[in-house]
């Protein structure tokens, strides 16, 4: 008897759980040569409230762990992302129509990507602090702080080195994020989030949305709670309007000119999402 194989469903992630859309949509998702190959989740704004919701929840306990522990974290994505390997090369080569040689270099970049963050958890402090030169007997010390909840808009013509981009520098100091994945190529997102929901990463410090991102990055660029945005995938969207937006609410905006190079990690992608905490203490109370 010939067995039927098993079709998997793409769902949202959302504080640590795969639902549905609350709207009960759903979309087709094609292959590079226009063969069917899932249907994925389309978020609605109901899912992005959700989303960040978990993600404000999350930002204490993830900003108040150890540097240490979050670059354990984050290295420890690498490790099962490693694991995962050949079934992101396989859906990235469905996806995007690219050779396996193309898509396993995509892969193995993403994987270095997560380790060369991870690797900057405990350190990028002491680049981006510093103790500063003052007149008089005080201490003055600049400390950079996480911004809190960070939405992000990926790429959208990349299905995994994008969005891990965007995303791994932006958990290194703290915040939690809600990502908006590419509309066309969701899969590998879907799949990455199940490598983060086995990785020992809190629930709602990531939370991944799929659907149309011209229907939800305004809801998240007006929403109160959430305190950066990054377009870095919005090139088709009205950045002009979702900055509005998000001014009404001081958010900070990282525009797409400013996005993370495909080719290079930055230690800019890390600092674009902190705050610079100065304090003064008088010398003689030490």
């Amino acid at each position: 008897m010939t067995r039927l194989a098993v079709p998997k469903t793409y769902k949202l992630y959302i504080g640590g759980a795969f639902p549905r859309s609350e709207s009960g949509r759903t979309y087709e998702i094609v292959s590079a040569k226009g063969a069917f190959l899932a249907n994925a989740s389309k978020a609605s704004r109901k899912d992005a409230r959700d989303a960040v919701v978990a993600a404000r929840a999350a930002v204490g306990g993830w900003s108040g762990a150890t540097a240490y522990n979050r670059a354990q974290v984050l290295y420890r994505v690498a490790e099962i992302l490693e694991g995962r390997r050949a079934q992101f090369v396989a859906e990235i080569v469905d996806a995007e129509g690219v050779s396996s040689a193309v898509a396993t270099a995509q892969v193995d970049t993403a994987i270095d990507r997560w380790v060369w963050y991870a690797g900057w958890a405990d350190k990028y402090a002491q680049v981006a602090g510093n103790a500063n030169p003052v007149a008089g007997p005080y201490f003055n010390i600049s400390v950079p702080e996480p911004t809190g909840v960070v939405a992000i808009i990926a790429p959208q013509d990349s299905s995994l080195l994008g969005l891990v981009s965007a995303v791994a520098p932006a958990l290194v100091s703290g915040n939690t994020v809600v990502v908006v994945a590419s509309e066309t190529l969701p899969l590998s997102a879907i799949s990455l989030s199940e490598v983060l929901a086995t990785s020992d990463v809190p629930k709602g410090v990531v939370n991944v949305l799929t659907g149309s991102p011209a229907e939800i990055a305004p809801w998240l660029a007006s929403h109160q709670d959430v305190n950066a945005l990054d377009l870095v995938g919005a090139g088709a969207l009205d950045w002009v309007d979702l900055q509005i937006a998000a001014a009404d609410t001081l958010k900070r905006v990282l525009t797409p000119e400013n996005g993370p190079d495909a080719a290079a990690p930055s230690l800019g992608r890390i600092t674009a999402f902190v705050e610079t905490k100065t304090v003064w203490h008088t010398k003689g109370l030490i």
